[in-house]
């Protein structure tokens, strides 16, 4: 980037910041004849169901829905996105700090504020704040400028948290490699490391008065935090209830398993997104990732986990296709998937 205050890609959103996350061989993955052409074993009535509540069995989560999976801003407006996320049945929504819409730093308290009332007036949550720009502006970044606005960027996007009217504020707080991206120079993992502590420990002070969670994202991908037991460390150093763990059940699912990460992170976990996952293909980008119940994730398993560790929080779920075609239909479908997901229906 010639210029860290100005946008390189300000029509880029972490859809298309990351569409390429394991292209070009990063993650490549070998082909199986086998998978491709030998039929898969049909589902019959004497099978356990492979989603969902257990008959019976209602989980005390709430139901959220993050605002990529929205045709926002170019179809819909924030409003709207509002209002449709209510009308299937969201308790709450989680929005998207940028640099261009109404959820950057072109906006400032009373903006906030407003979109805060607007929820509530609605009668929807706003269950936290999300950004892709910890990539463009990595806080462990070899170069001091992008260092520097990323970690000015996190300061604004508590703030704006905070004036949502939201205690969770998701962070990125280090990465060794972003495989997407070909101007981020690969810091050694002891240096990233290092500097993501330091960064960490900057934002908390205000983050503390502001009563803003700094929930750090397992990744996976960007070979930082890659254990339970590294986020954990990680995370208890800081000795603060304000820095917690926001989990994210598709990051880790091509090669760990979600349920093992919650049952062992348990109370730190304070923020969940769920990206539903198939390790049924050979396609490793963000293609990977589907719609509730359309892969492999073992729900009944993750689901118990979480109510293990007494989680009453929010489960968003994160997708970054909106429908070309009808996009409320996948709101609705989302809603309804949740709802059978956690037992509210049959």
């Amino acid at each position: 980037m010639s210029d860290v205050n100005q946008p390189v890609f300000s029509d880029v959103t972490r859809r298309t910041a990351m569409s390429s996350l394991f292209a070009g061989g990063a993650f490549a993955v070998g082909s199986s004849l086998a998978a491709a052409f030998e039929p898969r074993p049909q589902v019959t009535p004497d099978d356990p169901p492979s989603g969902g509540a257990k008959p019976g069995k209602r989980y005390e989560m709430k139901k959220s829905i993050n605002l990529w999976a929205f045709p926002y801003p170019n179809l819909w407006s924030l409003e709207k996105c509002l209002r449709v996320a209510k009308d299937a049945g969201f308790d709450g929504i989680e929005l998207n700090y940028d640099l261009e819409s109404e959820l950057s730093p072109k906006s400032g308290t009373k903006e906030f504020q407003r979109i805060r009332a607007l929820a509530d007036k609605i009668g929807i949550a706003i269950s936290g704040l999300c950004s892709f720009l910890f990539w463009p502006y990595p806080l462990v970044s070899n170069n001091a400028e992008k260092r520097s606005r990323g970690l000015e960027l996190a300061g604004m996007m508590a703030q704006a948290a905070h004036d949502l009217g939201t205690e969770n504020l998701l962070v990125v707080p280090g990465a060794v490699c972003i495989p997407w991206r070909d101007d981020h120079e690969p810091v050694p993992n002891d240096v990233c490391d290092k500097r993501a502590r330091e960064a960490i420990a900057k934002l908390l002070p205000s983050a503390e008065k502001l009563k803003v969670h700094l929930n750090i994202e397992n990744i996976f991908f960007n070979g930082y935090l890659m254990t339970p037991g590294e986020m954990m460390g990680f995370v208890d150093s800081f000795h603060s209830e304000f820095v917690k763990v926001h989990f994210d059940s598709g990051n880790i699912a091509l090669f760990q398993y979600p349920e093992h990460w919650v049952s062992i992170l348990g109370s730190r976990i304070k923020n969940v997104h769920l990206k539903e996952f198939t390790k049924k293909g050979t396609d490793h980008s963000l293609e990977s990732f589907r719609p509730l119940l359309d892969g492999t994730t073992n729900w009944p398993a993750l689901l118990d986990s979480f109510e293990s560790t007494k989680y009453q929080g929010y489960l968003t779920f994160e997708y970054f296709h909106p429908y070309q075609h009808h996009p409320e239909a996948l709101i609705h479908q989302t809603g309804d998937s949740l709802d059978r997901l956690l037992g509210r229906k049959t």
